[in-house]
């Protein structure tokens, strides 16, 4: 059953690519102004942390995602690090998050001193289950006199709740957003993945107390290496201070106030941020496309297309399926890869990495059960644009 489904898989792939080459799972396209503008941050002499393009990309993604603010970075990680922290994450504190996950999320977390807890996904989003956090924290957290949230057995502070936006489809916020004030958590949101997806009308990275975004190269929009902070006025102001290096403005002296990190992002990556910025639309119509021809492509399959989620805008970064078992999906990765199409399984669960084998965790049946049977399919952009 999977030979013919994986046949039919490989065909369509390489119809829609029109090429027997090898086929990536996200490859980069440059198809506009990307070397005119690094050319420009070249000939500016400014192609380090401080130019003209850092201070256009923040401005373009703020307004892109009606975000108040946006603040460059060096990568996403760097910015998810900085955003724990400017939400009072601190040494031996605790943050909720999810087993499935890239790894940049838990290390973050890790950064900061403190220790994930891992909770379980809902299977319609991929993303953390606010009900999953509702039912741990009344067992196993109280607040305070303070109203702090607490480890009932350890007493240590839970200071956050860490959602990440897996390949592009939201996760359901507005559900956490009811928990976090119930619980007097901070909400930040992973959005390394979702650039150009919206939950409810509102984009990913903006409706909890602070998000992030990736532009790593295989992202839907790049800047080779890059990440990004939407924020509010007042944390934005101190993102800024901790990202570069926490010196004090002076025309002159060398002041730093305090531990900060030199996590600015150059120009010439911000150049380059710029110019795909402006294909950002054309790159989401042409994936959501893409993913509206998977879907029909497997409607009498026994391979399971995953959609977006309802009231959502996914910008479908990376298209899946859901085998129907792990030898299933075994066969479908074998197949694929040895005829030149890459397919990848979802990543190893975060509770199963030796560095958080020991952090506490749930009940995570939904995970498992995705981890057991996720496939991700080539989903980049065609580098010459639509036929």
């Amino acid at each position: 059953m999977i030979s013919s489904a994986c046949d039919q898989l490989i065909e369509f792939v390489r119809d829609h690519y029109s090429t027997n080459e090898f086929i990536p799972l996200h490859a980069p396209v440059f198809r506009g102004n990307e070397k005119a503008y690094v050319t420009e941050a070249i000939d500016s002499t400014f192609v380090s942390s401080v130019g003209g393009f850092v201070d256009r990309l923040e401005s373009e993604v703020a307004t892109y995602t009606s975000s108040p603010r946006a603040v460059a970075t060096v990568n996403g990680t760097a910015a998810l690090h900085v955003a724990l922290r400017l939400v009072g994450v601190a040494p031996d504190s605790y943050v909720i998050t999810q087993p499935l996950t890239f790894v940049a999320t838990c290390n973050a977390i890790a950064y900061c001193g403190a220790t994930p807890i891992f909770l379980d996904v809902d299977r319609e989003t991929l993303g953390l289950s606010p009900q999953a956090v509702e039912r741990w924290l009344e067992e196993h957290a109280i607040r305070d006199a303070e109203g702090v949230c607490r480890e009932r057995v350890s007493g240590k502070v839970i200071r956050a709740c860490l959602p990440m936006h897996t390949f592009g489809h939201p996760a359901d916020i507005d559900g956490l957003v009811r928990v976090c004030r119930q619980w007097g958590l901070a909400l930040v949101e992973d959005a390394a993945e979702s650039l150009g997806s919206f939950y409810k009308g509102r984009h990913t990275g903006t409706i909890g107390d602070i998000g992030t975004l990736s532009f790593n190269g295989n992202k839907i929009m790049t800047t080779g290496g890059g990440g990004m902070i939407l924020s509010g006025q007042v944390l934005a102001e101190r993102a800024k201070h901790l990202t570069t290096t926490a010196k004090q403005p002076h025309a002159y002296e060398y002041v730093h106030d305090e531990i900060g990190y030199n996590y600015r992002m150059p120009n010439l990556n911000a150049a380059l941020g710029c110019a795909q910025l402006e294909l950002l639309e054309d790159f989401i119509r042409e994936k959501r496309r893409l993913a509206e021809a998977y879907s029909n492509c497997f409607r009498h399959s026994s391979l399971d297309f995953i959609s977006e989620p309802k009231d959502c805008r996914s910008n479908y970064w990376l298209n899946a399926v859901l085998c129907s078992d792990r030898s299933e999906r075994d066969a479908l990765l074998k197949l694929t890869n040895d005829r030149g199409v890459m397919t990848r399984p979802v990543w190893q669960l975060m509770n199963r990495l030796p560095m958080y084998r020991n952090a506490p965790a749930g009940d995570l049946s939904n995970a498992q059960w995705l981890e057991e049977r996720l496939v991700n399919l080539p989903s980049g952009v065609k580098a010459g644009g639509p036929d």
